[in-house]
């Protein structure tokens, strides 16, 4: 069984900064791509920063300049170090993991962090 583990969240004010962590257990065969993804009330979820096993990296137009997604290959976390936070950031953060247990690709997801950014 495989679990994204996630921490980090909570509520800051306007311009400053949170770290978000997560950390896949589990009889885990090989991780890809890690990522994290955020879901606002009534909007549909979306990708924030992608990180793959040789360390490229993509952000949401949004973010860019102001988040950082950085993995750990042998301990198999992903972490999202979040500055200048915007009150248009608030949302549930999830964790996501494209991993293997045995030799096929599955997605796995985290249960979700709530980050609140007050005006």
């Amino acid at each position: 069984q495989v679990q994204l583990v996630e921490s980090g969240g909570g509520l800051v004010q306007a311009g400053r900064s949170l770290r978000l962590s997560c950390a896949a257990s589990g009889s885990i065969r090989s991780v890809n791509a890690m990522a994290w993804y955020r879901q606002a009330p009534g909007k549909q979820r979306e990708l924030v920063a992608r990180i793959t096993n040789s360390g490229i990296t993509n952000y949401v137009d949004s973010v860019k300049g102001r988040f950082t997604i950085s993995r750990d290959n042998a301990k198999n976390t992903v972490s999202l170090q979040m500055n200048s936070l915007k009150p248009e950031d608030t949302a549930i953060y999830y964790c996501n993991a494209l991993l293997s247990v045995s030799y096929a690709l599955n997605n796995y997801w985290g249960q979700g962090t709530q980050v609140t950014v007050s005006s």
